[in-house]
Order: structure tokens, then sequence, then C-alpha cells
């Protein structure tokens, strides 16, 4: 029978009552000092909440060193894991799933959000293009990263299952290990920025070496079953890219395959860079129409999607699900708008980092609109 994006579907061990996915979205909205999840916080997940419906956190730096940009809520002190306790409670009752993305930025960060004032870690001391946030929310260009010491990445491998351990205790249905969008993990498969010749550089079973270990590491917290992963084979973003990105992806996506996880969430690269920009890339690929036969389980597509594309990728069987991320920041009831065929609320691109609920939790619900009109 050819899925809908109102077919349910099984992920890990829960069962879904459509396929309407809420990404990761970074809003650089927590609570100062010490990044934790507010009830502003809680506020805005809980109105995106649905019954039998997944959300996937905003990115969540696993340690301070992990921390890229201002007001990221982080999942490595007491306090966050009881800021996220509240955010995960307040979905569950809305009937909704949340897994909790872990996320460690290396080399796209800077030094102000570093313990001491030390220089962002990296696979190598290669400074990414561009300009990095400081904690001040001001803009200056990227520094050039220290090369993690070898002899800390059993370190590296244990506070990602810390983390996953931190996101158990708040709460959560499981975790998506972020290995995309020109971060820490993906800067180690990409030859661009790994020129490492140990046992994780240089051939493409050593670049994947740490994205395997992680995944090792977390699923002996959670079950593989309660795992995801994301990756962006053909994106750009963060001065990220691979000349040969179906060589790489492949191998990556095969070997994941084997360790059934919850999912596999990939990011469709006409939308590389959307976060910062407004972009709709041209004449690419589809990542998830390309790697569909390499992965197994359930497999998440995200990336400039409408409800329109959204059902033709499902029905092509692309996809199992399809996240959405700018159409949930302005539609917290998106699920219900694309299952009535509403008019959806547009998103307001100057709110989306940072300030309070304006272009948060402000935007009309379909409910109160009708009850407006």
């Amino acid at each position: 029978m050819t899925a809908t994006l109102f077919s349910p579907l099984s992920v890990g061990p829960y069962e879904l009552a459509h396929r309407i996915v809420m990404a990761p979205l970074t809003r650089m909205r927590a609570s100062q000092p010490g990044n934790v999840p507010s009830a502003l916080n809680a506020e805005y997940y809980a109105q995106r909440a649905s019954e039998g419906g997944l959300i996937i956190s905003e990115g969540s730096q696993i340690s301070r060193a992990g921390q890229g940009m201002p007001a990221t809520p982080g999942i490595h002190t007491a306090e966050q894991i009881a800021g996220w306790k509240a955010v995960t409670e307040a979905v569950h009752c809305k009937g909704g799933r949340i897994f909790l993305q872990l996320w460690h930025v290396g080399r796209i960060s800077h030094s102000s959000h570093q313990p001491g004032g030390a220089p962002p870690i990296a696979p190598s001391a290669i400074a990414a293009k561009g300009d990095a946030f400081t904690a001040s929310f001001e803009r200056v260009p990227f520094e050039t990263p220290q090369a993690i010491d070898i002899d800390l990445m059993p370190l590296l491998i244990d506070i990602y299952a810390q983390a996953a351990a931190n996101a158990k205790q708040a709460g959560f249905d499981g975790v998506e290990i972020h290995g995309a969008n020109g971060y820490l993990i993906e800067q180690f498969l990409q030859a661009r920025t790994n020129q490492r010749t140990d046992q994780y550089g240089g051939s493409i079973d050593n670049r994947t070496r740490l994205l395997l270990e992680v995944v090792e590491a977390v699923s002996e917290v959670w079950g593989s079953d309660r795992v995801g992963v994301r990756l962006s084979p053909f994106g750009i973003a963060n001065d990220s890219g691979e000349d040969d990105p179906l060589r790489l992806y492949g191998h990556v996506i095969r070997e994941l395959d084997r360790l059934h996880l919850a999912y596999l969430h990939l990011i469709e690269p006409r939308a590389s860079g959307a976060g910062q920009a407004e972009v709709d890339h041209k004449n690419v690929p589809s990542a998830a129409e390309l790697f569909r036969p390499a992965w197994s389980g359930t497999l998440i597509a995200a990336g400039n999607f409408r409800p329109d594309t959204a059902e033709a990728t499902l029905a092509a069987g692309h996809a199992d699900a399809i996240a959405f991320g700018r159409l949930f920041i302005a539609n917290s009831d998106l699920p219900e708008r694309i299952r009535r065929r509403a008019p959806l609320n547009p998103y307001h691109r100057p709110t989306f980092y940072g300030g309070g609920a304006e272009g948060y939790t402000d935007y009309p619900s379909l409910d109160a609109r009708e009850a407006a009109e």
C-alpha cells in the first residue's frame, strides 16, 4: 500500500500516527547563564507536539567545548537535564515523542564559547571559511582550530555516551547523532577537513571510525533502536563538502545499516545551508532517492519540502517520513493544517535566532485563526 503523510509508521519501538516529523531547529533561546532549557522552550515544543508525532529537538551541545553558537541548550549539566525534563514532559502530555539531537560543532565554534578561551577542536587544524558566532552574538571570522589529540578520542566518545545517558535521565524517547552540516562528526568524515594520518584519518574506513564508535557507545546507553543519525551527503553548509560523496556516504550508510538503528535522517542538498539563508539549490541530486537502496530501515528526508512534494516522496518510496523545519517554526499545528489542507502561516526569518516569544511561540494556531474570523 502506498504510504501517505498520515499512514502510521514504526520508528524503533514506537508507533507513530503520522509521518510529519519536526526537524531539529537551532533557535538560540536557552536561558542564561548556563544554556538551560526554559519554560518558554517547553511551551514552544508543547505547541508543536501532536498525538503520535515525532519531534527531533534542536541540537544540544554534549559539552562546553561542543558549543558553537550563543544561547543553544546543552545536555551536560544537572540544570540542563532538569530544563529538558520539563520539555519532554510537556511533549508527552500531548501524546508526542521527542528525540534529543546530540551536537558537537567542532571547528564551527569560537574561543569565547570554549573552556578557558581555548581554540575549538577539530580533526585537523584547518579553519573554516566564513564567520563564527561569538558568545555575545557578534560575527567574526572562524579561528584555526586545534587538532584533537588521538589520546583524547576515547574521552570524546565517552562524552557522547554521557550526554546520551543525560538525555535518558531528561525523559527523551531516544537520541539523534548529528553527523551533518559541517559539524564535528562530518568534519571527521570528509577529506577536506580531515587530514589526519592516524586511525581516524586517511581512508574512508578510518574517517568513518569516529561516527561508528559514537553510534556504538550511544547505542549501549539506549539500545540501537532508539538511536538515529543525521547526515548531509551533498551538503555545503559551514564550509563542508566531499569530492566523491557517493563513495563516502554509500560506505557510511551501508555500515550504519548493519546496526539496526531507529532511523537514518538525510538532508536534501537543495536545502544545504538553509538555516542561515533562503536557499533552494537547483539541479542537485536527491540524497534520499540515491541512498535508499543502501538503507533497509526507516529513512527520514528533510529539506525544503512542502506537503505536496512530501507526499510525492513517500509515494515513490524514497523516504518513510518527512522532516519539516521552517514550516514547523511558523505552524505549530502543522500536521493538522496539512490534514485539513488549511493555509500555512509564513515564517519570519529575522526572528529565527535569539530573542523571546516573538517569532517563537506567538504564531497563530489554526483554531485561533478560525476563531478570529
